[in-house]
């Protein structure tokens, strides 16, 4: 079912204020969001070569940017991949074409998903919270800001299990409010 843009892009600000933000899942989030430099693209289609074109437009969009103006990039696909598995062969794909256009080492790819599931893990293993979203998204990271605020954060390696603590915590209750897009 295709959503509308607006309520995706809703969507979107809502899981980054609640659940990225509101959880300190990145704690190098709630800056660029205050000064708008996280720029979310939707990708409307579900073809793969125009999901590609899609891709690698993001990464020369925020190239050209300063980080000042656009310090990151979520490419959301609302439309396509909604099997966690064909998600993840696309990342493969992402990460191919990012080598391919010579940005290996200047840019990375987060990745997240509704099913999102780290592996050695069940599904309902609520540390697979730590990557769920809404809809599936290929996020564009600047190395080099990334590893300006990681010299700056006091314990870098202690948070993706911070993160998991933080979800493993949730009740019930407020995995419901806050991934309400998890059936």
């Amino acid at each position: 079912m295709t959503q509308p843009l607006q309520t995706v892009l809703n969507d979107i600000n809502q899981w980054l204020d609640d659940v990225v933000i509101g959880l300190n899942l990145c704690p190098f989030a709630a800056k660029p969001k205050r000064l708008n430099q996280i720029h979310i693209d939707v990708f409307s289609g579900n073809d793969e070569s125009q999901l590609d074109a899609a891709f690698l437009t993001a990464m020369d969009e925020l190239q050209a940017l300063d980080a000042q103006q656009r310090e990151t990039t979520l490419l959301v696909i609302p439309n396509a991949l909604a099997s966690f598995e064909d998600y993840m062969l696309y990342l493969q794909q992402a990460q191919w074409l990012l080598q391919r256009a010579g940005l290996e080492g200047v840019l990375q790819v987060a990745s997240f998903h509704p099913h999102y599931q780290f592996d050695g893990t069940l599904p309902s293993d609520q540390e697979n919270l730590t990557n769920r979203a809404p809809y599936p998204i290929l996020h564009l990271i600047r190395e080099d800001s990334l590893a300006e605020v990681l010299s700056k954060y006091p314990d870098p390696d202690s948070i993706p299990e911070n993160n998991i603590a933080r979800v493993e915590g949730l009740s019930e209750k407020e995995i419901a409010v806050l991934f309400p897009h998890i059936k």
